[in-house]
């Protein structure tokens, strides 16, 4: 029986080894919470500026009837404000991860990660372009659910080199967008939800299941 035992053991190590240098594993549930707070405080400052109520629809309207003065401080306003969240998000989860890979002692980088961040990168940067091309003929309201299409589709390329639950969060990002292309008055709203809600949802859910 404990000869029965400790193969079963070696059999789970040899698992465990093969996880460990096939999958990226460091990935943060603190730092999915904290990305879709951040999320959330960024559409919030973006009403706030545009001064609208959160229940107002045709929210890429804002510039009927402004200046050309005002129309390009609520563009730089909006600009900047997405920055500072991208940005904030880009921090936070390259933190968190070098922490939980220093702490599980794994390699911080590594061929793993490497193909993680490429085939990341290959989805989100078409989405950017794309939503370029979107503002340069002016559709400016499918830009919003662009971006939760694009990222889910990003999550998805990734998903096979980390944590499955990364696939999951895909999905639902680009269920998200599709259903915001269509009611496009609310896009970001859409937003808020795509990008913080659920982000608040997968970071807990990992936090209880992969870090606590």
């Amino acid at each position: 029986m404990d000869k029965k035992q400790d193969q079963l053991n070696e059999l789970r190590e040899i698992r465990n080894l093969m996880e460990r240098s096939s999958r990226f594993l460091s990935l943060s549930g603190i730092a999915g919470i904290i990305v879709g707070v951040v999320a959330i405080m960024g559409v919030a400052a973006a009403y706030l500026f545009l001064g609208l109520d959160f229940s107002e629809p045709g929210y890429y309207q804002f510039a009927v009837g402004q200046t050309l003065a005002q129309e390009s401080a609520a563009y730089a306003f909006l600009f900047a404000d997405f920055m500072v969240v991208l940005a904030v998000s880009l921090f936070t989860a390259v933190f968190f991860a070098v922490r939980n890979a220093k702490k599980r002692g794994l390699p911080v980088w590594d061929a793993t990660a490497s193909r993680l961040l490429i085939n990341m990168m290959i989805p989100l940067a078409a989405g950017g372009i794309f939503c370029l091309i979107l503002w340069y003929h002016g559709y400016v309201a499918l830009m919003a659910p662009a971006t939760l299409i694009f990222y889910g589709l990003a999550m998805i390329n990734a998903s096979k080199y980390t944590i499955i639950d990364i696939r999951y969060l895909g999905i639902l990002e680009v269920v998200v967008g599709l259903v915001a292309s269509i009611f496009i008055e609310y896009g970001l709203l859409f937003w808020a939800f795509g990008f913080g809600v659920l982000h608040l949802v997968y970071g807990i859910k990992i936090y209880f299941k992969h870090e606590r």
